[in-house]
């Protein structure tokens, strides 16, 4: 097996710069932008009672021959119909997610039947997928019991009570784009961080946590956040995000060492001190890299593409709109989109707590919006959507501002 750069997956790494050096040739994939991603993620529950625990048998019997194999040791994990994989988080989250397209109208037309045909099939056993960002019923707790998510869980309640609220509690929207010619990266690595707060404002809906008013509009940012700061808090932006974000990895510690049966690894291990030797006899392979990266959650994660992981999960079909509003900004000259994006870039923390009340962040988003809204059709997406698109987004920003001036 050979890792993404070519190298042995079992080859160990040397030092630091090799592990540095290899982060930032993979994470970063550099052409026209083309490919488009969307991963939906949902809390479950009981359709009856929304507050009951969740059980995993009853999970696994309603995903059937669709269940990964976290949940149903040695599923086969079959695709949906059109094509998606259903993942399961440690709190019972399902999440689909579904093969790149160039076509933005594929992708929502695909996306959708999956969520539906998943949606049935929970139905079918008595559950519902939740409408929210953050379970507000429920405190979190872990049903799936695999190494990874344990020694994960174990790390983060050293440090607080939100890591296991992020793993167990929360539910997100993604949505994936190409990082874009070499020349635009940085660029469009910087813009998807500008829109953040933006972004994060117009979507909040996840105020409540098991059964309590938080304070915050999106309280899952609250708990990804403070999950492991800095490390999934927004990054300072670098002029070369390629090698700001190495060193990120380089920094962060080591959530799961793989191995024997536990997977726990030493209090305060980073990445950067294993490969230059703080585990004698011991050197992490390119494939123990790769795991870590998958352990790091930032708003915004490079993975050869950039995933945009800060949207709270949104009901029904109401994921369709910032979708189609992202992807249409990311296709519009970029120096507008950070102007429009200016006010409120690196509000993040009073995005998530007051949400549009916050002056800044509501000047960004109705400009974010009047661009967005403006340039929909560069999508491709069908003109009768896309005016249902603008006019919910519209209606977001004038509700606000009709509040405010009352």
């Amino acid at each position: 097996m050979t890792s993404p750069g070519g190298l042995l997956a079992t080859t160990p790494i040397g030092s630091r710069a090799e592990a540095e050096g290899y982060v930032a040739m993979v994470c970063f994939k550099h052409g026209p932008p083309r490919l488009y991603g969307v991963e939906l993620e949902w809390t479950v529950h009981h359709a009856e009672d929304p507050h009951r625990p969740l059980d995993a048998g009853q999970l696994s019997k309603a995903l059937g021959e669709h269940a990964p194999a976290t949940l149903v040791r040695g599923s086969p994990q079959l695709p949906l119909s059109r094509g998606a994989l259903v993942t399961v988080e440690p709190g019972g989250q399902v999440e689909i997610s579904g093969p790149a397209t160039d076509s933005i109208p594929r992708l929502i037309d695909d996306t959708a039947a999956d969520a539906a045909e998943l949606t049935s099939l929970l139905l079918d056993a008595g559950l519902v997928p939740g409408r929210y960002g953050l379970d507000p019923f429920r405190p979190p707790r872990r049903i799936l019991t695999v190494p990874r998510y344990a020694a994960m869980e174990r790390a983060f309640q050293r440090l607080g009570p939100h890591g296991p609220r992020m793993m167990c509690s929360t539910a997100g929207l993604q949505v994936c784009l190409d990082a874009g010619d070499s020349d635009q990266t940085a660029l469009r690595w910087r813009a998807l961080h500008d829109l953040g707060p933006a972004l994060v404002a117009l979507f909040a809906n996840s105020r409540r946590r098991a059964g309590a008013d938080t304070g915050w509009a999106s309280a899952r940012t609250q708990a990804t956040f403070g999950t492991c700061a800095p490390f999934t808090e927004p990054p300072p932006l670098d002029a070369d995000p390629a090698a700001a974000w190495a060193r990120t990895a380089m920094e962060a510690p080591v959530l799961c060492l793989r191995r024997g049966e536990t997977w726990d690894a030493p209090t305060g291990l980073t990445f950067g001190a294993w490969a230059d030797g703080a585990l004698p006899g011991d050197r992490p392979t390119y494939d123990d890299l790769d795991y870590h990266l998958s352990t790091l959650f930032p708003p915004v994660r490079p993975r050869g593409y950039l995933e945009v992981r800060y949207l709270d999960a949104q009901p029904g079909d109401g994921w369709i709109a910032p979708t189609l509003l992202l992807t249409a900004l990311m296709a519009a000259p970029l120096d507008q989109v950070l102007a429009a994006a200016e006010p409120a870039a690196g509000r993040w923390f009073p995005a998530a707590r007051e949400g549009l009340k916050d002056r800044l962040v509501l000047r960004a988003a109705r400009d974010v919006v009047a661009l967005g809204t403006a340039v929909l059709d560069r999508t491709g997406a069908d003109p009768e959507l896309t005016a249902a698109v603008a006019t919910r987004l519209q209606r977001i920003v004038d509700n606000t501002q009709g509040r405010r001036a009352s």
